[in-house]
């Protein structure tokens, strides 16, 4: 307690003496003021860890110190000194921003208060002090956290764009049809997945992902791959702004790529047609997608087509979604529909 630097304000001289005596002999180091005024000049001009400050004073009294000295860049905590009877004041000094008031008696009694008051309102400085740096600290932590995850995004995109560049330069160079469907659905899955982590380093949540914006940007890439002259399709999107987490938004996004690849492979083999992808709330905690068309549907008896990954994929997409994927019997054409929880 020695290297503590209190400043005494009261307008009577020998209460300034006996506080400046008594509380040196406890181990503060004293410096007084015998008005407001003073005492707030003093304030302003050197460092104090602690202000005591009496109601009764001629011209500004206490309420008015109070106020100045709260006005200064960085005050100390104030200790507010008032009479036996005078709860009252007690209350509005506290109100103010007063740190504690003690009430002022004849004799040691009161400088031993005074002195508990020092100790109680450091004490508690000190924990605000340290509370205050534990948060700026772990603030700091999380904004390099979240600097590091969005640069490890961003290098995971550029990844997975070389990589699917990669393929695409394969499957340009192949001559067999089957071969180069199989490395061109290849290139859209890793396409999607891709497009999660563009959304997460280009954000400023790098922890879930805007399905709104991520599912309308894969269906554009969709629609720029399956649609031609000769045979047109119209994707459309209905989607509501949800956020999901990364991974089931990465599970999501490979199930509406298999999906609508599907429908735009199979739906229309001799014509343009559309298909439409929803997805949307069903509660607070579920979402609903849906992906249908009005094509040709699937035949009962009939047999799987391609290599059948498509199929395995959307079906352990779901599983990691903790969900299936059901197809509507009584729809015309193909309507595949999933509901899972939000997180």
């Amino acid at each position: 307690m020695s290297e503590t630097r209190v400043l005494y304000i009261d307008d009577d001289a020998g209460i300034r003496r006996l506080a400046a005596r008594a509380l040196e002999r406890r181990g503060y180091r004293m410096t007084v003021a015998e008005t407001g005024a003073e005492g707030v000049v003093k304030a302003a001009a050197e460092r104090f860890d602690l202000i005591a400050v009496d109601h009764y004073m001629p011209g500004m009294d206490g309420l008015e110190t109070l106020e100045a000295l709260r006005r200064l860049p960085d005050p100390p905590p104030v200790v507010y000194v008032t009479g036996s009877e005078e709860g009252r004041i007690a209350v509005a000094a506290l109100k103010a921003g007063a740190a504690d008031y003690v009430v002022k008696t004849v004799g040691d009694d009161f400088f031993d208060l005074l002195a508990a008051s020092f100790e109680q309102v450091r004490a508690r400085a000190l924990l605000k002090h340290e509370k205050a740096a534990a948060e700026a600290d772990l603030r700091a932590s999380n904004a390099r956290l979240e600097a590091l995850l969005g640069e490890v995004n961003h290098r995971v995109a550029n990844s997975l764009q070389l990589v699917s560049a990669m393929v695409r330069l394969q499957a340009t160079a192949l001559t067999d049809p089957s071969a180069r469907e199989a490395l061109e659905d290849t290139q859209r899955r890793i396409q999607a997945i891709a497009q999660v982590h563009r959304r997460l380093y280009t954000s400023n949540d790098v922890e879930s992902v805007d399905m709104q914006e991520y599912l309308g940007a894969l269906v554009d890439e969709l629609a720029e791959t399956w649609s031609t002259e000769a045979l047109p399709r119209a994707l459309s999107l209905a989607a509501e702004p949800i956020r999901l987490p990364t991974d089931r938004a990465v599970s999501l996004g490979v199930i509406v790529t298999e999906l609508v690849t599907n429908a735009c492979k199979y739906a229309y083999p001799n014509s343009g047609g559309e298909v439409r992808v929803a997805l949307r709330r069903v509660d607070d905690d579920v979402f609903l997608l849906a992906v249908e068309d009005d094509g040709c549907g699937i035949p009962e008896d009939a047999v799987p087509r391609g290599t059948g990954l498509g199929t395995k994929l959307i079906r352990a997409m779901a599983q990691s979604l903790q969900t299936i994927v059901e197809y509507d019997p009584t729809h015309t054409g193909v309507r595949a529909t999933l509901r899972a929880a939000v997180r």
